[in-house]
């Protein structure tokens, strides 16, 4: 179990920078479980108690989680300015990949090799959508909403964006709404 393993720390801030730098390449379509690995099995810098607690607080902040993630654990160690490191370690090389990529894609953008990639790129995104979508639907069975409804509302999300082609924004501030307050309602005992 890692709780019972000695607990560990950066050994400088270069360690944080290089660590996080790791990590953001690591997190392709999803991160969750690489920064839990990372973070507590491997370099066991947090407790399995802490990252979760960390990794909740990361996902109400406004922002991406796993970089309120970052900021915490480099401050956790070196304050303002192992928030920053860490922080600097999870844009960097990524936004260099980024822009490497921008540049080689503007200059292929008209082979039709470059065409084909990027609709096979749609289709596996699209693939890693649906099966995050599917674990996290085994969370669906303790809400308080009934199955048939959530699914009901699922679905409707689908046609909303795929078939009436509604704005993602739309969608959620209308369907978001009408969850959030069927699920009040049922919390204060009010069927609804």
């Amino acid at each position: 179990m890692t709780s019972d393993l000695p607990r560990s720390r950066p050994s400088s801030q270069f360690d944080l920078f290089l660590s996080f730098t790791i990590l953001a390449l690591q997190g392709f379509g999803g991160v969750l479980a690489v920064v839990q690995r990372e973070m507590v099995e491997r370099k066991r810098w947090l407790t399995q108690e802490e990252f979760i607690e960390e990794w909740a607080v990361a996902q109400i902040m406004p922002g991406p989680n796993v970089v309120n993630l970052a900021l915490m654990i480099g401050s956790r160690y070196y304050g303002l300015r192992g928030g920053l490191v860490a922080l600097a370690g999870m844009l960097t090389v990524p936004l260099l990949v980024v822009l490497v990529l921008a540049v080689l894609h503007s200059h292929y953008a008209h082979h039709p090799g470059v065409a084909g990639a990027l609709r096979g790129m749609a289709a596996v995104s699209a693939g890693m959508i649906a099966a995050t979508g599917l674990k996290l639907a085994s969370a669906l069975g303790k809400h308080p909403l009934p199955m048939w409804l959530t699914g009901a509302i699922a679905l409707l999300c689908v046609v909303f964006v795929v078939l009436l082609h509604l704005p993602l924004a739309y969608t959620l501030l209308i369907l978001g709404s009408i969850g959030v307050t069927l699920t009040y309602r049922k919390l204060k005992g009010h069927q609804p």
